[in-house]
């Protein structure tokens, strides 16, 4: 059953679909144009993380306020797990107001929301308000730093190392572009950060004396079509760089470019690699998150089956124009299933392949968790099945 209904839904699409590409292949096409004015640059789908460009994307660099991705990260992690909420308000030590560089201007004590401070941290790259949440997660700043370092390697991160939690320089203070895109998708995955990220301007003390005006460090929000985000940088050492990412369409790309000369050629280069992106690929959906229902059976559960979906959207990357060989499709169920089940724990994966290589998978889980069924209700069923019931 599970197989006849995928058979119907792929020769649908398979009929109209272009050439796609293993997932995480690099693409092997003339973009020497592209980044020539960067140490480094890197350019990836979001959705499966495939890299479209790159050039020196594991040379290590200072990575100046893209830091605060990383930041961020873990404060939507918190805000996430309920351990922080958008109206708490936390207050400024000593020590965060003291921070240099780009601020909002905070004062020893004064108090502001956590939707303020990520608000003066995503668009005016606020140093003060990026120690202030880190104060209020970890208790201080090096905490904080620690917890940073922790999630880049479980990120699988190699050539991230940070020594604070706002890229102001210091030795050591090191990542990649490539590393810096890792970081950017995982942020992304929170589709509230644009709300912020994407903001030109903004207010904060907006009904005081103390209005102040909020301008996004990242100007592209404003003028290249669909971006809505994601960090700048700068430092003597770093020199210009920016963290960037748009969406047109069903597709979202992220742009990472490192070591311009100046910010005007830092966003020419980014403008010219989201371009390539959208000029070259496109991104078809083939299943929508949940499209696919089917119920399995379950040994010993409360309930006897469970429904399995896909856990996200089945999405293909295609270049534009290409076209493709013979498709086809698998579904494998991992383990024989036995209660108890928790609600979306993975028991399968469905996988799209091309000549032999695999180009999209999506995790197949359960809808609803099933509990453990008692001596009672095995005695019921076994009765029931003898019964012929």
């Amino acid at each position: 059953m599970l197989k006849q209904i995928f058979a119907c839904i792929f020769i649908i699409y398979l009929t109209c679909m272009t050439t796609v590409y293993p997932v995480f292949a690099k693409e092997k096409t003339n973009s020497s144009l592209l980044a020539k004015d960067a140490k480094s640059a890197i350019l990836i789908e979001q959705e499966t993380g495939r890299i479209l460009f790159s050039k020196n994307e594991n040379e290590k660099l200072a990575p100046a306020s893209m830091t605060k991705i990383m930041t961020m990260l873990l404060i939507f992690e918190k805000l996430y797990d309920g351990n922080l909420r958008l109206d708490e308000k936390v207050a400024a030590s000593k020590y965060a107001a003291s921070m240099g560089g780009s601020q909002i201007f905070l004062e020893p004590g004064e108090e502001m929301t956590v939707d303020e401070l990520l608000r003066g941290i995503a668009i005016a790259s606020g140093n003060d308000a990026a120690v202030v949440m880190a104060e209020r997660i970890a208790g201080t700043e090096e905490a904080f730093v620690e917890l940073m370092n922790q999630k880049a390697a479980e990120l699988g991160l190699k050539h991230t190392v940070f020594k604070n939690c706002t890229g102001l320089p210091t030795e050591g203070h090191v990542s990649t572009a490539y590393d810096m895109s890792v970081i950017a998708k995982e942020l992304l995955k929170y589709q509230e950060i644009t709300k912020y990220s994407g903001l030109y301007e903004d207010y904060l003390r907006e009904d005081t004396e103390k209005k102040f005006w909020l301008v996004n460090t990242n100007k592209l929000v404003k003028f290249y079509s669909g971006c809505d985000g994601l960090k700048t940088g700068y430092t003597t050492e770093a020199k210009y760089c920016l963290t960037a990412t748009a969406k047109r369409n069903n597709m979202r790309v992220i742009g990472v470019v490192m070591g311009a000369d100046t910010s005007k050629i830092r966003n020419a280069q980014m403008m010219q690699m989201l371009d390539y992106a959208f000029g070259k690929y496109e991104m078809k959906q083939i299943l929508a998150t949940d499209q696919m229902k089917e119920e399995l059976q379950v040994e010993k559960g409360k309930q006897k089956y469970v429904t399995v979906v896909n856990q996200k959207p089945l999405c293909l990357l295609q270049e534009k124009g290409i076209k493709h060989e013979k498709m086809t499709q698998s579904i494998q169920i991992d383990k024989k299933l036995a209660a108890p089940l928790k609600k979306g724990e993975k028991v399968g994966t469905l996988t799209l392949k091309e000549g032999g290589k695999v180009v999209a998978t999506v995790d197949l889980v359960t809808e609803k968790a099933v509990h453990s069924a008692s001596l009672f209700d095995l005695f019921k069923r076994s009765t029931a099945n003898l019964l012929g019931l």
